[in-house]
């Protein structure tokens, strides 16, 4: 790529778009989703409009980044932008559920070309000294449209159409589109490789496998000992092993398995996948927390995260400019310790006495703790591999970070619903038909139910505490996690950003660059 030859502000500019839509999209749905419902049915189908819209990003993130190492960024991108357009178009005029999770399924194929092609331009665009500071920035985006999507979702639902929290995404991605096909270019010069479809197939199949396993395990017909959800967890396992075997064997493997023998790659793996565990948990039990013990509706809880969220935007930033300070394992120990603090506060410091002041303090330590990874870690990644793997490595972090979510919300959840039914076997009076029907509690947070099951208001209020004391023992465990965390970012060696020739990108050394002395 020759930097010299791009309108640098205008790339940026589109790169910053093409960011935000994708991932705002993982979170704009969620407070529109009652009226979509009430629109078009499917109440039994409606977690797939998430679900799918997550399984096509993860599945396709990893592909859209080798062949971005093959045939260039650019083309890439815009393929995926357009791709998100279609699918949000599509969206827009869905008349049934089915027909929207399908088009939700092509808009994650889309963002899964965005977020993983966006952080390698970065590191194509910018010298060494400037790539802090811009990770920092697109880290902050990232983190922005996790407060701004519930928001904006609920505004444009209540004033316009639900069918407009996906049309919005087309003047968005037009801009996108445009700013990039025209600001950024590239190098034609690439090495020659041949496209893995072996490993293509293999773990699209292994990761289809798991996701499936993991969003219909503990659902209707799918409990986690049945037979069904047992096999997909087998065939997954088997066809992940395969695709192992195959990227061995392969002359240009889908993931290049000799990037994992260099501590600096594995670690900064690993903690993205652990913090995608921590983020969710935290996401999802601290507004049922709210919800719950302080008796507020769902709508007077969709701001509940905005802390948690602006301190993750100020961390990212944080974490961009001290990236050429510091080690990179100085860094992520720092970071993981707040974090750890933080989670430990919501996990043993807090109570159902506890203030919803002193809950916004706990929630802001996370974030804090948080934030540094959506920077530094791809910092770290991009600078640990050769150009050539700049695409694949990328993805790699969108990909662990993605699948830490999913199995933290599955882990946690279950963790959670096991509390909550002790809790509730040991109240006086309490049956086992009781506990079968309130499942894992979070039904009694919508008046509609609790109306419909008709509890009495005693037996109601010592349920919601017991939710809330379930969701003390979910974060926990969910503790756990940034420790881990603690060790990985132990393991990262001496590598930190090293200083480039002035305005010159620089050759990213493999293992980034010891320091003197």
């Amino acid at each position: 790529m020759d930097a010299k030859k791009s309108n640098v502000k205008l790339a940026i500019a589109g790169l910053l778009l093409g960011l935000f839509m994708a991932a705002l999209d993982q979170t704009i749905v969620s407070t529109a989703m009652k009226t979509i419902i009430q629109r078009l049915g499917g109440l039994d189908k409606f977690i797939w409009v998430y679900s799918a819209y997550m399984i096509a990003m993860v599945v396709a993130t990893p592909i859209f980044g080798k062949l971005s190492d093959m045939f260039g960024r650019k083309r890439f991108f815009l393929l995926g932008v357009t791709l998100f357009l279609l699918g949000s178009i599509l969206c827009g005029t869905a008349q049934n559920m089915d027909q929207l999770i399908i088009y939700r399924a092509i808009q994650g194929i889309g963002g899964g070309a965005l977020m993983p092609i966006v952080f390698t331009i970065i590191f194509d665009l910018f010298p060494q000294e400037k790539r802090g500071k811009m990770m920092g920035l697109f880290g902050a985006v990232f983190g922005m449209s996790s407060v701004f999507g519930p928001i904006l979702g609920a505004v444009i639902t209540d004033n316009i159409s639900w069918r407009w929290i996906f049309y919005i995404n087309v003047p968005i991605g037009i801009l996108s589109f445009y700013f990039i096909l025209r600001a950024y270019h590239e190098s034609a010069a690439r090495r020659k490789q041949s496209i893995d479809w072996l490993g293509a197939i293999l773990l699209t199949a292994g990761v289809l496998a798991l996701m499936f396993a993991l969003e219909l395990g503990g659902s209707d017909g799918w409990a986690w000992d049945s037979f069904k959800t047992i096999g997909l967890f087998v065939a997954s396992g088997v066809l992940l092993i395969l695709f192992l075997i195959a990227e061995r064997f392969a002359k240009d493997p889908i993931i290049a398995l000799g990037l994992f023998k260099k501590s600096l790659f594995t670690s900064s793996m690993m903690i993205s996948f652990l913090y995608g565990g921590v983020m969710i948990a935290c996401a999802t039990y601290i507004p049922l927390f709210i919800q719950g013990v302080f008796h507020k509706s769902a709508t007077q809880t969709s701001l509940v995260l905005t802390p948690m969220m602006i301190a993750v935007v100020i961390s990212s930033q944080i974490g961009g400019l001290v990236a050429g300070k510091f080690r990179f394992r100085t860094t992520m120990v720092v970071s993981s310790i707040v974090l750890t603090i933080g989670a430990a506060l919501l996990g043993f410091a807090m109570d159902l006495t506890t203030g919803r002041g002193i809950i916004t303090l706990y929630m802001i330590v996370v974030g804090l703790g948080i934030g540094v990874s959506f920077s530094l870690l791809n910092i770290s990644t991009l600078g640990s591999v050769p150009p050539q793997y700049k695409g694949s490595a990328s993805s790699l972090i969108t990909f662990f970070r993605t699948i830490g979510s999913a199995l933290g919300i599955t882990v946690f959840g279950a963790i959670q619903k096991h509390a909550f039914q002790s809790d509730v076997l040991a109240m006086p009076g309490s049956s086992p038909e009781l506990a079968a029907q309130i499942k894992s509690g979070q039904a009694l947070l919508d008046p509609a139910i609790q109306a419909l099951m008709k509890i009495p208001q005693d037996v109601l209020q010592k349920l919601l505490d017991e939710l809330g004391n379930s969701i003390i023992t979910t974060f926990q465990w969910a503790a756990l996690l940034p420790v881990l965390a603690f060790v990985f970012a132990l393991l990262m060696g001496k590598a930190r950003m090293a200083p480039s020739s002035a305005g010159k990108p620089d050759a990213s050394k493999p293992e980034g660059a010891p320091e003197r002395g």
